[in-house]
């Protein structure tokens, strides 16, 4: 089975972005000792179903990454992508200027921490410049928050980001166009492993958020496992149905 996890901030708040160290400690080691192996993206898009491989992949581009996620997987050696929003690094996850109900405001990462890490081996992708929805924008702020955080994030780093990450999974079909043109692939956030035939700029990935319970990724791979991961896709799948409803 392959398939991608997706973390936000390793801290200890409990929020929906959020997993404590203990938590994800215990996940690099099971990585580490017995689990599927891990790669970079790239890789393991050219790899086959049959191989159990996972890539590791943070949003946001939290503080948190380089003090602690960071220092745990590098200790192993296992690669990682972090997603950073170019406009906001150095400052917090107060998007357009405003928190969000249930999110803790938190540290961002700044060009010289992203510096470092990139030169410790960390893949730098993009996360757009201010993190808006994509669906809906106009051609000229889709062009700006797409091209633009590109453009930073080589400049600042010496290398043009391969991947992307589309804020709140929020994407239409001029979005994926003008990330398509620019990257090598792209993350949203459909809850699935990868299959055969995935797209290559919709990539689901798995939310390290419900795998918080001890012993959650050790049935990897398992029917066991796809069963739980079926179940919480309808009930979200649900959810955002029922969101749509009230939202019209």
């Amino acid at each position: 089975m392959r398939a991608i996890l997706m973390y936000h901030s390793v801290d200890d708040t409990g929020s929906v972005i959020s997993v404590d160290e203990e938590t994800f400690r215990g996940h690099a080691d099971w990585l580490a000792a017995e689990g599927p192996s891990v790669v970079p993206v790239a890789a393991l898009l050219d790899r086959d179903d049959d191989e159990d491989l996972v890539s590791l992949t943070f949003d946001d581009g939290f503080r948190s990454f380089g003090s602690t996620a960071w220092p745990i997987l590098r200790e192993r050696g296992l690669p990682a992508t972090v997603f950073v929003v170019s406009d906001r690094t150095g400052r917090t996850n107060e998007w357009g200027g405003r928190s969000e109900p249930g999110i803790p405001v938190l540290d961002l990462l700044d060009w010289d921490a992203i510096g470092r890490l990139a030169e410790e081996g960390v893949e730098i992708g993009s996360h757009t410049r201010r993190h808006p929805r994509l669906a809906g924008l106009d051609a000229d702020r889709l062009e700006d928050e797409v091209a633009g955080a590109a453009e930073e994030i080589e400049t600042r780093t010496g290398a043009r980001p391969a991947g992307f990450a589309y804020p709140y999974g929020s994407l239409d079909a001029a979005a994926e166009a003008r990330v398509s043109s620019l990257h090598d692939w792209a993350c949203g956030t459909g809850l699935d492993v990868l299959a055969a035939g995935a797209p290559r700029f919709r990539l689901p990935r798995l939310d390290a958020y419900y795998y918080r319970r001890p012993g959650s990724l050790a049935a990897w791979g398992t029917t066991r496992f796809r069963v739980r991961l079926a179940t919480r896709r309808a009930g979200r799948e649900a959810r955002s149905r029922l969101a749509e409803r009230s939202a019209t």
